[in-house]
């Protein structure tokens, strides 16, 4: 019976190929096959299809109960087992990278349909990181696509030749070399789509070849496919195709020209499957999911971040998210150094009348920069590990004539500085510069060792005579070149340099470059990626600005990404969940013609902890809100119906406060301005909102946190209420001296301040159980007096004095989660881009002729 079981099995197996799972079923009764024996292959089947659905990454939401007819390679593949042969060459490990990709790419693979159903249009969007391999999962999902039956793949490739061609070039290595007689390729290397003659040659019965095709998202060449696949339609009626669009929120949404060329493609596959991949998915999240659009009503997936990755969060830090403990969340590697505004006018022009005779200046932190990337790549090649390239990333505008006029002064300095590499003083200022960098950021916490000056210095001379100076951009013949040995390059580019297009062995970035959107800014950050044997050497120079606004994207990625996790544990589909994201005052979430069907999500305050980290430093303002602090302190002393003094921690509790005392002091602080999440007239009309309609939040605790009082830093609320300052210094070193973000106000104990016995042990799901049943209705707001210097502990690297005019007040909110229906408030908050000089992406190549 076992060896009946497993010979229809492997029938069974075979018949998946050629049928969807509940046709190949009935092939097998036709075939004989007992009852019992059906019903236990049904089984195993269902077994392993849950086996895939259940897998522990990537995460994925799904529209209803999708077939999921594929349940991994077999050993019959040839596609995917050739790619698995090129990556171990490469050096990737079985565990995790190897395994990791086959079970994401399995994931994948395992929503789209079955290639021999009768007519399909799939929908779905893989959700990346910048620079971490969504080339190689896309390849993945298509080898492991083409042993099963897909027949046509289309990979739109971004709107630029140079991404193209390498992808063009990635794909001919995996899939087409090791397999050549299986893929016929419709575009080559320097060859986008043109036209074909004999449409059957590729699609015919007779043709068993799968058909390679990557195009750019132009609307000359586009056009050209859509035509030339619509004159085939005789033929494409057996062709499943898959269609992968890279960086898919780039052109693809909301584009007049792009966004109804591809439907028009798709519509001319009656078996199609389009599947976006992205790092920064916010525009195709807001596309309206009823229109006949490219929304991914079918499915979104959440890519696990790959071990070693620098992200982000890694290189910025990020905020806390409501529910975590501030102190768990990190600051960032000490790797990003400020450019002081005054340099930018010398790099970049001011106005686009400045640009025409515009003659950049090596200024001092521009020539620190491009001396490190120097070191680091004689350090690199003392280690004799990792990626052979190095390349510096020079960034400071979109237009292609400031990047040109940076070739002579970088050319002159590249010069004069290998002459000088036998001038004591030049290389005391070298060693000077070495010695600051790697101190600041020890070799030893990233597994490496730290390479001594005097092993440098024999590698100089040869490393700036191989450094090249490149200026990559539409417009130049001299481009970035990694496939005939290995380069060292300062590379100074615009958008031909910011997306998709990977930068091989990237150590330096120097970025002034403004924009007015999420996506685009994140795409620019080519630094994201490995950095596998130089981890503890990559650098950034950028604006203090700059900095802070990646820190506050890495804040909404990360915030993003949870949304889609927790709508998959609670069986949403793309059509039903709605990724919220939380906006910025100086960025858009993305292009405004990306975001007309975006509508603004009603906000509740119910369950959540929310708490400043903005402030200014001014006296004025400061005194200000000391003023409304003591009011409040004192209002509280007044109408509280218990007060409880904690002299031994610095901390007060008054008990039971009316809520219009806490309104009218919300009406008095003033909340910084870069911090919509702070916005007291939607905190007071919540408020309002809650008492009205259920009499919840009649009553408030407020407390005081500080420190034991006697110890020659006390701060006084009122008469008797006196505790010790805090301390909390703020993020690097901001040039705007009216400007701090400490980043972290409030600790999980702190949000348990009225909670009785040992609620702050508790962690945050506990706590929140606990207020829910101690004090349901109860809101809680804390004051924190912070004092005006707080220096930095030696071990806060990345923090500076906060050396503000007056003593900071800190406030925190706690509000209980609700028992019913929460109260909801919003608010449209557009950004203000009046005084941002910005450049956003050149969308002119979209229907460029030059194709």
């Amino acid at each position: 019976m076992t060896d009946e079981f497993d010979g229809m099995y492997e029938t069974f197996k075979a018949l998946l190929d050629a049928f969807p799972p509940a046709e190949a079923i009935k092939r097998l009764e036709q075939l004989g096959a007992s009852p019992d024996v059906v019903e236990r292959i049904r089984e195993r089947h269902e077994q392993q299809t849950i086996s895939i659905k259940e897998l522990e990454e990537p995460h994925a939401v799904i529209l209803g109960n999708r077939d999921t007819w594929y349940t991994g390679p077999q050993a019959r593949d040839k596609c995917w087992p050739a790619i698995v042969n090129l990556l171990r060459k490469d050096g990737w490990s079985e565990e995790p990278s190897i395994r990791s990709l086959d079970e994401s790419s399995t994931r994948v693979v395992s929503l789209l349909n079955h290639p021999k159903e009768r007519a399909f249009s799939t929908r779905g969007l893989v959700v990346g990181y910048v620079q971490s391999g969504k080339t190689t999962n896309f390849t993945s999902v298509m080898a492991k696509a083409a042993d099963r039956g897909y027949k046509l793949f289309i990979v739109l490739a971004g709107i630029h030749n140079g991404l193209r061609r390498q992808t063009q070039a990635r794909l001919v290595q995996q899939l087409v070399e090791p397999n050549p007689s299986m893929w016929s390729q419709l575009t080559g290397l320097d060859k986008d789509f043109t036209p074909q003659e004999n449409p059957a040659s590729y699609f015919g019965k007779s043709n068993k070849t799968r058909v390679l095709c990557v195009v750019k998202k132009n609307a000359t060449v586009l056009r050209k496919l859509a035509r030339w696949l619509e004159k085939a339609s005789d033929y494409l009626e057996d062709c499943p195709a898959l269609i992968i669009d890279d960086e898919a929120d780039q052109a693809t949404v909301a584009t007049k020209s792009i966004n109804p060329l591809i439907l028009d493609i798709m519509s001319s596959l009656p078996r199609s499957a389009y599947v976006g991949y992205t790092a920064s998915p916010f525009a195709n999240l807001l596309i309206d999911p009823s229109a006949e659009d490219l929304y991914p009503q079918d499915f979104v997936v959440n890519l696990p971040k790959p071990q070693g990755h620098f992200g982000t969060e890694v290189l910025f830090g990020r905020y806390a998210l409501d529910g975590e403990d501030p102190e768990q969340v990190d600051d960032g590697y000490d790797m990003i150094r400020s450019i002081p505004e005054d340099d930018v006018p010398c790099v970049r022009p001011e106005t686009r009348a400045d640009v025409e005779g515009f003659e950049p200046v090596i200024t001092e932190t521009l020539r620190k920069a491009v001396e490190y990337f120097w070191l680091v790549t004689a350090a690199r090649r003392v280690r004799r590990t990792g990626n052979p390239h190095s390349t510096m990333l020079i960034h400071t505008s979109v237009n292609t004539s400031v990047h040109n006029s940076f070739e002579r002064p970088l050319k002159h300095l590249r010069d004069r500085s290998a002459r000088s590499l036998k001038d004591a003083a030049f290389l005391a200022q070298l060693r000077d510069l070495w010695e600051r960098e790697t101190n600041r950021v020890p070799a030893e916490d990233f597994g490496e060792a730290k390479v001594p000056f005097e092993e440098l210095v024999p590698e100089l001379p040869q490393v700036l005579d191989n450094c090249r100076v490149i200026m990559d951009n539409s417009s130049s013949e001299d481009r970035l070149d990694y496939e005939n040995g290995p380069v060292v390059a300062i590379a100074v580019g615009g958008n031909t340099l910011s997306r998709g297009l990977t930068l091989e062995g990237l150590s330096v970035s120097y970025f002034v470059r403004a924009v007015s959107a999420y996506d685009t800014l994140l795409q620019m950050g080519r630094w994201f990626g490995f950095r596998n044997g130089y981890a503890d050497l990559p650098r950034i120079w950028m604006t203090d600005e700059l900095s802070e606004w990646f820190r506050h994207l890495a804040t909404v990625e990360t915030e993003m990404r949870r949304d889609i996790d927790i709508y998959m544990t609670e069986d949403e589909t793309p059509l039903t969940f709605a990724v919220r994201l939380r906006t910025h005052p100086a960025l858009r979430v993305t292009a405004a013609a990306k975001m007309r069907d975006a509508v603004t999500a009603a906000s509740s305050y119910g369950g959540k902890r929310i708490q400043t980290h903005y402030f200014h430093t001014n006296g004025d303002w400061l005194r200000g809100n000391i003023d409304a602090a003591r009011a409040l302190v004192s209002a509280s002393i007044t109408n509280a119906i218990r007060v409880e003094e904690r002299s031994a921690e610095g901390r007060y509790v008054f008990r039971d406060v009316p809520h219009e005392i806490v309104t009218e002091f919300l009406s008095t602080y003033r909340f910084h301005e870069k911090s919509p999440e702070n916005d007291a007239d939607l905190i007071i009309d919540y408020i309002r909102k809650r008492v009205a309609t259920v009499g919840s939040l009649g009553r408030w605790n407020v407390a005081i946190v500080g420190n034991p009082r006697g110890r020659g830093a006390d701060f006084t609320f009122a008469r008797g209420v006196t505790v010790g300052r805090n301390i909390r210094a703020r993020i690097g070193d901001n040039p705007d001296p009216d400007f701090a973000d400490i980043k972290t106000l409030m600790s999980r104990r702190d949000a348990a301040v009225d909670l009785d016995g040992d609620a702050a042990k508790l962690n945050e799901k506990g706590i929140k159980d606990m207020r829910r049943a101690k004090l349901p209705d109860t809101g809680l707001l804390v004051l924190y007096p912070i004092d005006k210097l707080s220096e930095p502990s030696p071990s806060k690297k990345l923090r500076a004095s906060l050396n503000a005019e007056e003593h900071v007040i800190g406030v925190g909110l706690v509000f209980p989660e609700p028992r019913d229906q929460d109260a909801t408030v919003e608010k449209y908050i557009s950004a203000d881009l009046s005084n941002v000089r910005i450049e956003d992406e050149d969308y002119s190549l979209l229907v460029s002729e030059d194709a």
